[in-house]
């Protein structure tokens, strides 16, 4: 009688494990997927930016055709991307697109002194350091994801119901280097 009891109690504490540990797994999953929510909402209002900021740059500089064009595409990949590391290599373009942008739109002062185009370049830039803090903090959510769905015990359950490694949203490669100064 009493080895039943202990058998039972065994049981229920096997039990009680596994769900305490699949209800955390649940909990960082959700973390991590209202941090990406924060970065596409920041990435949303960026996208929504770009077609007022080329409109601001066409008035100027009708002739750099390739520049309006490279971010028509780059907005164009956003559109189409499905997982979070296609998303991540769009909006990485789209930011190269957009210094190019901002590189033509030094060459023109009239447009420089524009005051829309100053405004909608503060906007960017607003929403530029949002779109950092929201990617620091999904990242954060995604590392803690990943460590609770890689450490023992909880491996064993994340294999079985099949959580999956979250990509961190890393900056393109042209951000990670410093950039060259000479004198």
């Amino acid at each position: 009688m009493i080895v039943l009891l202990v058998l039972l109690a065994l049981i229920a504490g096997v039990v009680f494990w596994a769900v305490s540990v699949y209800n955390r797994l649940i909990r960082m999953q959700n973390l991590k997927n209202e941090a990406w929510s924060g970065i596409d909402v920041q990435l949303k209002r960026r996208f929504d930016l770009v077609p007022n900021l080329v409109e601001a740059v066409k008035g100027y500089a009708s002739h750099e055709k390739e520049v309006f064009e490279k971010v028509t595409e780059a907005r164009s990949a956003i559109s189409h991307a499905q997982s979070v590391g296609e998303r991540v290599e769009s909006e990485n373009m789209l930011s190269g697109a957009l210094k190019t942008l901002f590189a033509v739109a030094e060459n023109y002062p009239e447009l420089k002194a524009n005051t829309n185009f100053m405004q909608l370049q503060e906007q960017l830039a607003s929403l530029e350091n949002d779109i950092q803090m929201s990617r620091r903090y999904y990242n954060g959510a995604a590392r803690d994801y990943n460590i609770s769905i890689a450490t023992f015990p909880a491996v064993l359950i994340a294999q079985k119901f099949g959580y999956e490694k979250a990509d961190y949203f890393e900056a393109a490669e042209e951000e990670k280097t410093a950039p060259k100064v000479s004198f």
